[in-house]
């Protein structure tokens, strides 16, 4: 049985015996636990820096024509754009603008734009907790961005 790859994806129906846990049109994620074991099926728990940490239970993913209807979507993380975005009452985001993409309970993406801010002391992109909703047109064509992450020691 060929399961999907681990990663972010939106249902387009409820996972069969799990409706309430796993509805139509909600972001999920697919994993396969570190032991080997059956790959799994889990909603999001909890939100931090624009970015969701996937929390209990998880439900074993057995069902391949379910699987089947998933629609995968890009990692979270940070990318630029494709193109100038204009948006209405003013105000655009330039091509190229480094952006950071996250999700709404149902799977949408959500862009923030990374702000330089006039008089910070460390040479930082600051990315705000309220960003704009992104169609998917534009979400499949943003372009990675590579960013480093660095842990504190």
């Amino acid at each position: 049985m060929k399961l999907p790859d681990p990663g972010l994806y939106r249902t387009h129906k409820a996972y069969p015996g799990h409706e309430e846990a796993i509805p139509a049109g909600v972001l999920v994620y697919v994993g396969v636990p570190t032991n080997g074991g059956l790959p799994f099926v889990v909603r999001p728990g909890a939100n931090r820096n624009n970015r969701w940490y996937w929390g209990e239970p998880t439900i074993p993913l057995r069902a391949q024509s379910w699987a089947d209807g998933l629609v995968k979507l890009p990692s979270e993380g940070f990318y630029t754009l494709p193109r100038d975005i204009v948006f209405e009452g003013g105000g655009r985001w330039l091509q190229n603008a480094v952006v950071q993409l996250g999700y709404n309970g149902e799977g949408k993406g959500i862009l923030f734009v990374g702000e330089q801010h006039e008089g910070e002391e460390r040479n930082v992109l600051v990315f705000s907790d309220r960003g704009r909703m992104c169609e998917d047109e534009l979400l499949f064509k943003l372009r990675w961005a590579p960013i480093l992450p660095v842990t504190k020691d």
